[in-house]
């Protein structure tokens, strides 16, 4: 990117800190890449609190702690504190496994200011079996307690599927009883381990319609007590959404390695390079690296998009998805039904109303994904 280019970009809001690909959990949907990362490899500390002095100079307002399940850093109360120095708004989303009142305290102290906690389900049997360990649900309950008890405001985040929507609305009971201010309904999203279980896991159109008519339904009864954010699948959508607000505009996302993403799935992106924090400042990698430059703005675009009035709404939408449905991260996104490969959705939709499959539990492995039951231990 030229100078006067760069002058044009402004800076991010907020980043995403992936501190570790490690989890107890083994979600069958999570984000994370295919090959997780060891522990052997994550960033150390130090170089944690350079890149949230980096962030904040840089703009950012808010650091997203994230995983993986970040509570497994032995050093999280000491990353929470430097990026709470550094003048960053600080908020966890976690699991709730491996959270107990003196850790809590610990955070609290250091400066978390929002925690957002993960439910697979209403039903505790159906929610342990999707995490892939035994007891998952009743300790995220009394972790959503600890968090209330602290006085710090909490979200829940419930991802949504073929398996646990007709129980929507004993989620959003859920979300309320436990106290949340705010209950984030995200459809899963189809990359890494969740479009490897897409058959398992992408709802019929039927179900879809009823999940929003729910959402719509709550979000009246509850008016003023809980906020509800909802999520949905692009394979049902006609137009598609701003992924991330648009490629390098508003967010950008540092992997456990330190590699700096535009978006957590961007380094599935053939052809594309993205610097780490060892190589670049935050700032240089933001304002002047190859990778964020590539799906900026309105050049790179396509027909129909380059000449669509939505151009600068939805900026294309999704390149991973783009890439993930046609092999080219450059197209216009699939779930725009302008695209030319608009129909490729058709086919994903049909594994909707198929047989269920079994699920492709998340694994550090190097063994090929095979659909496999879940190793269940007490929690």
């Amino acid at each position: 990117m030229n100078a006067a280019a760069a002058t044009r970009v402004e800076p991010p809001l907020a980043l995403l800190a992936e501190l570790t690909h490690r989890c107890p959990l083994r979600c069958p949907y999570c984000s994370n890449p295919l090959e997780l990362l060891r522990a052997s490899a994550e960033l150390d500390t130090g170089t944690w609190a350079r890149v949230f002095s980096e962030a904040a100079a840089l703009g950012v307002l808010q650091v997203h702690f994230s995983g993986g399940e970040p509570l497994v850093r032995r050093d999280l109360t000491e990353l929470v504190a430097h990026a709470a120095k550094a003048g960053l708004y600080v908020n966890l989303i976690t699991s709730g496994i491996g959270l107990d009142a003196g850790r809590l305290a610990q955070l609290v102290e250091a400066g978390l200011e929002h925690v957002q906690l993960s439910f697979q389900d209403s039903d505790p049997t159906v929610g342990d079996r999707v995490a892939g360990l035994a007891g998952a649900q009743q300790i995220k309950r009394k972790a959503a307690a600890l968090v209330c008890a602290a006085g710090l405001p909490l979200t829940i985040n419930a991802v949504v599927h073929r398996h646990n929507l007709e129980r929507l609305e004993n989620i959003i009971d859920l979300a309320v009883a436990l106290g949340a201010e705010r209950l984030e309904i995200a459809h899963v999203q189809y990359y890494g381990w969740g479009l490897a279980n897409r058959a398992a896991l992408l709802p019929s159109r039927e179900q879809l319609d009823k999940a929003t008519a729910t959402v719509e339904a709550a979000r009246a009864r509850f008016t003023g007590r809980l906020v509800i954010d909802y999520v949905v699948p692009d394979y049902y959508a006609r137009r598609p959404k701003a992924c991330m607000g648009g490629w390098g505009r508003r967010f950008l996302n540092v992997s456990p390695s330190g590699k700096v993403l535009p978006c957590h799935a961007a380094e599935t992106l053939p052809g594309l390079r993205f610097p780490t924090v060892a190589e670049a400042s935050l700032s240089e990698i933001w304002y002047h690296s190859e990778g964020f430059d590539r799906f900026r703005g309105t050049e790179w675009m396509p027909e129909p998009c380059r000449s669509c009035e939505r151009r600068e709404i939805d900026w294309g939408g999704c390149r991973c998805q783009a890439f993930a449905l046609t092999g080219d991260g450059a197209r216009t996104d699939p779930a725009c039904a302008l695209s030319p490969d608009h129909f490729l959705l058709a086919a994903a939709q049909a594994e909707a109303t198929a047989e269920l499959p079994e699920f492709i539990y998340r694994q550090h492995s190097n063994a090929p994904l095979t659909a496999r039951p879940p190793v269940l231990q007490s929690g």
